[in-house]
């Protein structure tokens, strides 16, 4: 009898451990291994199959500079107001003493008809004046703009204080003074020619 019952609690004892080892032996729940594979799953987003990423169009039309810019990179703005500064003291000369030659490379039609007029109405008046700048213009960049593809017209806000000595058949005057002006300058920016042109002239406030 102790015989049979000790091999009966053997094979008790072999079951219960082949249960045990049938539990214990797998894996229940989420193991570490998983969660890290979870986690870089999260960082690394999903790849599109080559060839099929479109460029986005976020439908921004540029402005101003960075319109200017994108048609033509290689323009400087520190360049430009220096060039700028130059053709309004030129300009301002060559229209105190008469110099159309001057004016027809540097003004567009409309404004050198504007000029000339009043050029040819001082020369029928006798009268004659020249221009002398006290320092040099003060230029700021007032507005820029792009249209008709690559149509630039950039608005330059003149400060400038020169000395002008007129003489007429009344004699002569010497006449400081100051002035406060907006030009706006036109030039293709896909044109060789890198010149810009003087299309309009206002007055503005000093």
């Amino acid at each position: 009898m102790q015989v049979l019952e000790l091999i009966i609690f053997a094979g008790l004892a072999a079951i219960v451990l082949y249960q045990l080892y049938s539990v214990l032996g797998r894996r229940v729940g989420r193991q570490p291994e998983d969660q890290q594979a979870t986690a870089d799953a999260k960082v690394r987003p999903p790849r599109a199959p080559a060839g099929l990423i479109d460029p986005v169009d976020d439908g921004v039309e540029l402005t101003g500079l960075a319109a200017v810019k994108a048609k033509d990179p290689a323009f400087d703005m520190t360049r430009f107001l220096g060039g700028a500064k130059g053709a309004y003291e030129m300009v301002v000369k060559a229209f105190a003493e008469g110099d159309k030659a001057t004016l027809r490379n540097l003004l567009a039609p409309p404004v050198m008809a504007s000029f000339e007029g009043v050029i040819d109405q001082r020369a029928a008046e006798g009268r004659t004046e020249s221009v002398e700048f006290l320092q040099a213009p003060r230029a700021d960049l007032e507005k820029a703009e792009v249209s008709d593809g690559d149509l630039a017209r950039l608005t330059v806000r003149f400060l400038a204080e020169f000395r002008s000595r007129t003489k007429g058949p009344e004699g002569e005057g010497v006449d400081d003074r100051r002035t406060a002006e907006l030009w706006t300058f036109e030039r293709r920016l896909k044109s060789r020619d890198p010149n810009w042109t003087l299309v309009h002239v206002d007055a503005a406030e000093a």
